[in-house]
């Protein structure tokens, strides 16, 4: 496991890298350093942005009270690194409903005959996974999820879509994740679900948030019409 390394990130952030590769126990030390400054709650946090292996951690420079605020907030940061205390808990758990394949889910009959399954099969592995929230990225309120079956990994289509629907659930490589708006997109498209990741008009507009956990439910067509009228 490779030692933190603390950079500048412009003139009002820096970046706290843990790792320099997509690994779940390095993921998890990133969303416990954020957690431990969230508790600490200096004055001068103004943002906290995980990643897969890195925290960018911006401040209020004139809450220092330092001629050197970067070094200021990277000191601060390095003590909380070399704390072993857990945080508290605070990881939410969504079940995310989900209607696999049709034209829900178009590319999940071609995505199963890649991997030498049904489609049945591949939506039960798909499903079965507990997933933890990465980062949010690409867009807003896309989950970068961690936790996909290695044995379902699969390539990006060589020509995205320039139309993918609000709600797709994907495989990208080796994670999956989950449009939140039409949008763009290159990854595989398993299904879809009716849940709203992202709205502006709520208090908080992502749903799923960094350290979040997931899991996929399946349902039919007529659960999805039927939930996403109430939605």
């Amino acid at each position: 496991m490779s030692a933190p390394r603390i950079e500048r990130l412009g003139d009002d952030a820096l970046l706290v890298r843990l790792g320099d590769a997509i690994d779940a126990s390095v993921n998890a030390r990133v969303h416990a350093l954020a957690a431990r400054v969230r508790e600490a709650s200096p004055s001068w946090l103004q943002d906290l942005v995980p990643a897969y292996a890195s925290l960018a951690v911006f401040f209020d420079a004139e809450r220092t009270a330092t001629g050197d605020p970067h070094a200021f907030v990277g000191e601060f940061v390095t003590q909380l690194l070399d704390d072993d205390t857990a945080p508290a808990g605070h990881a939410t758990l969504h079940e995310i409903p989900v209607c696999y394949g049709g034209t829900h889910g178009e590319d999940l009959v071609a995505a199963a005959r890649e991997l030498g399954l049904d489609a049945a099969t591949l939506i039960a592995r798909h499903s079965a996974p507990l997933y933890t929230v990465a980062m949010i990225g690409f867009a807003p309120g896309f989950p970068y999820l961690l936790g996909l079956d290695s044995a379902l990994a699969l390539p990006r289509l060589a020509t995205p879509r320039t139309h993918v629907p609000a709600g797709s659930v994907a495989i990208g490589g080796a994670q999956a994740g989950i449009y939140p708006r039409q949008s763009p997109g290159g990854w595989r498209l398993l299904g879809r679900t009716p849940r709203v990741l992202f709205d502006t008009a709520r208090a908080q507009p992502a749903l799923l948030q960094p350290g979040d956990h997931v899991r996929f439910l399946p349902i039919d067509a007529a659960t999805f019409d039927r939930l996403g009228a109430s939605a």
